[in-house]
């Protein structure tokens, strides 16, 4: 499922809030992690960091967590992006929560992401029911560029006022996401979704 479209609009299955709905991860949804792993290109556009990529391997093995939530069910544990991992999202199922918390893992000291910006992200997406990926610009292999003000709320409230540069972390709940589910199903009504993401450019 693509993020651009669901979170514009939740109506287009695989075209969601940032990109990429197809998830095969059988292990995954079984064991409740998420590694991304895909060929990766770099698309710039604006202010670009160095290393404007969608870095494909997986952290290190024993890598801490930069940010762990204990939800109103289950938890998570969230490793950001670096210049040459992807993020590491790591779900005890089922997790949920009741407000949408957002957390900068590394600040970048690039121009700050407003509303009317649009942006360049690396992202991945996780459904916080089964642990399954919904989207990831890092299976793609390529940054997504869409209006940081035309996306799902909780997705919003984790792009406006960060800086280009920075890697963020946000977990949402279905209020502030998709509270109806998506329209292929992927994500029901009612999920809590997880999204580790880089800001690469915003114009």
């Amino acid at each position: 499922m693509r993020l651009k479209p669901l979170l514009l609009l939740p109506a287009a299955a695989c075209a969601v809030l940032l990109v990429g709905c197809s998830s095969d991860d059988t292990d995954t949804a079984a064991t409740g992690v998420t590694a991304i792993s895909a060929e990766a290109s770099a698309p710039s556009a604006g202010d670009v960091v160095p290393a404007s990529n969608c870095p494909t391997q997986a952290p290190a093995e024993g890598t801490e967590p930069e940010w762990t939530v204990e939800g109103t069910t289950g938890s998570v544990s969230i490793v950001g992006q670096t210049d040459t991992t992807a993020p590491l999202i790591t779900v005890d199922k089922p997790f949920a929560v009741d407000e949408t918390e957002v957390k900068t893992l590394s600040e970048g000291t690039g121009p700050e992401v407003t509303d009317s910006s649009t942006i360049t992200v690396c992202y991945v997406g996780v459904d916080g029911r089964d642990g399954a990926t919904f989207d990831s610009a890092h299976q793609r292999g390529a940054p997504e560029q869409f209006p940081a003000g035309g996306v799902i709320p909780g997705f919003r409230q984790a792009l406006v006022g960060q800086k280009v540069g920075s890697t963020v972390a946000v977990v949402i709940p279905s209020k502030d996401g998709y509270p109806q589910g998506t329209p292929d199903g992927s994500i029901k009504a009612g999920d809590t979704i997880v999204f580790a993401l880089k800001i690469l450019a915003a114009n």
